[in-house]
């Protein structure tokens, strides 16, 4: 059996989702004592104890959810009486610290034209793990765009079937024609991506979702998508429309909110009453 540190190790290795739980505080009686830990995998199994019984039950649906928001948890316990609501009669308080361990955020890039390329290449500086998709063998390969850790040469609607989406990852189609988004968006708005982006203009997107609902797609579905993707930078180059595209994306991600960092001479008077 593996120890826990290995655990650790293959997790981030294999580019894996968890979470650590740790006893930083004991006080009285209790389950087990300060420093003791436990990882948490996203389907709720484990590796390692923090005591067992109710106590343990709730601390794992707990490290269940810090996977799915990325956000740490720090629990505090009374384990003193179970009809007030605690988990257990020792006597005792427990605090417990969980971290999650996300996986590396992934761009997925669909479509291996100019656009594609630019998107692959500022993501993998940027240092997202990228994965590239395209129905065209000649462009889809580390020769075309060295930046990219997966190639996936398939019919658009297998992709989930060739690479795990998950809340950690970012959609980006910059595809040749609305027949592969037609063909693509159904089955990918269905996994739990951050973001799905669609590169084109207005009047392509709109001919898009009409396509889509009358094939029976959920309006509320569709409500996910973004397009045009980017932040508006007049961007007119392969490269320019990248840097629009990750921008929104980080700004997206961190909660930014894309407005320009420069105060005007008002606000800086007035900042300083």
């Amino acid at each position: 059996m593996i120890t826990l540190y290995q655990a650790l190790a293959e997790l981030e290795q294999q580019n894996r989702a968890g979470a650590l739980c740790t006893v930083v505080r004991s006080q009285g009686s209790t389950p087990r004592h300060t420093n003791s830990k436990m990882l948490v995998y996203p389907d709720g199994h484990i590796l390692g104890t923090i005591g067992g019984g109710e106590l343990e039950r709730r601390v794992i649906e707990e490290a269940k959810q810090a996977i799915e928001d990325g956000y740490p948890r720090f629990l505090s316990y009374n384990m003193v009486d179970p009809q007030r609501g605690d988990p257990g009669v020792c006597g005792g308080q427990v605090e417990v610290y969980v971290e999650p361990i996300n996986p590396k955020p992934m761009i997925i890039v669909l479509g291996a034209g100019h656009v594609g390329k630019a998107v692959a290449a500022l993501a993998h500086w940027l240092g997202f793990r990228v994965a590239i998709w395209d129905d065209r063998a000649d462009l889809c390969n580390p020769q075309n765009i060295p930046d990219a850790d997966h190639y996936l040469v398939c019919p658009i609607q297998e992709l989930p079937d060739r690479l795990e989406i998950t809340n950690q990852s970012y959609i980006v189609l910059t595809t040749r024609g609305t027949d592969l988004d037609i063909a693509g968006l159904p089955v990918l708005i269905e996994k739990p991506a951050a973001y799905i982006g669609v590169i084109g203009s207005r009047r392509r997107w709109a001919t898009t979702r009409k396509n889509l609902l009358e094939k029976g797609v959920r309006k509320e579905l569709l409500e996910r998508v973004i397009s045009p993707i980017g932040l508006e930078l007049n961007a007119e180059t392969p490269e320019e429309i990248a840097v629009s595209i990750l921008a929104e994306i980080i700004m997206l991600r961190n909660g930014g909110h894309g407005g320009r960092m420069l105060w005007s001479e008002s606000q800086k008077n007035k900042s300083l009453e």
